[in-house]
């Protein structure tokens, strides 16, 4: 018999991560992206994952040119450059081709520090949670994600 949402969820395919509450009350996750670890923000009302430009070289990401406008977080028609086909992996969560789009993160990586949060290196957007089929578990702080997907 299933005790917790966790047995149940595990039993069926999906890999459980931690998610650590910051001062701002963002869910910060430990992500690696083509064998570098990074530091993010779960973000459920980002439409696309996302990188800061100054990061590109650091995750060993290949760039080109987008007409995407990026917004968010008070910022808007914001620059963007789009890398295709990267490996990505939460916790034992794997996936490969992922599409990541780079914009300056500046402006959520100074309201972090004005609140005495870590900077990250970029933002896990719903794109990835709908791959995994995500549940995320919020008075446990646990992310799950299908490894099926």
């Amino acid at each position: 018999m299933t005790n917790t949402l966790g047995d149940y969820l595990t039993e069926r395919g999906y890999k459980k991560i931690k998610l650590r509450l910051t001062k701002t009350n963002h869910f910060e996750i430990r992500a690696t992206i083509n064998g570098v670890k990074g530091r993010f923000i779960l973000d459920t009302g980002a439409s696309s994952s996302c990188i800061g430009f100054d990061e590109a070289e650091q995750f060993n990401l290949i760039t080109k040119a987008s007409d995407i406008m990026a917004a968010g977080a008070g910022a808007t028609n914001m620059e963007t450059r789009i890398s295709n086909k990267n490996s990505l992996k939460i916790g034992r969560w794997k996936h490969d081709k992922v599409v990541l789009v780079l914009f300056n993160l500046t402006h959520v990586n100074t309201a972090l520090t004005n609140h005495n949060s870590q900077p990250v290196d970029g933002i896990i957007g719903a794109d990835i949670l709908k791959k995994g089929k995500a549940i995320i578990d919020y008075e446990k702080k646990y992310l799950y994600l299908n490894e099926s997907s």
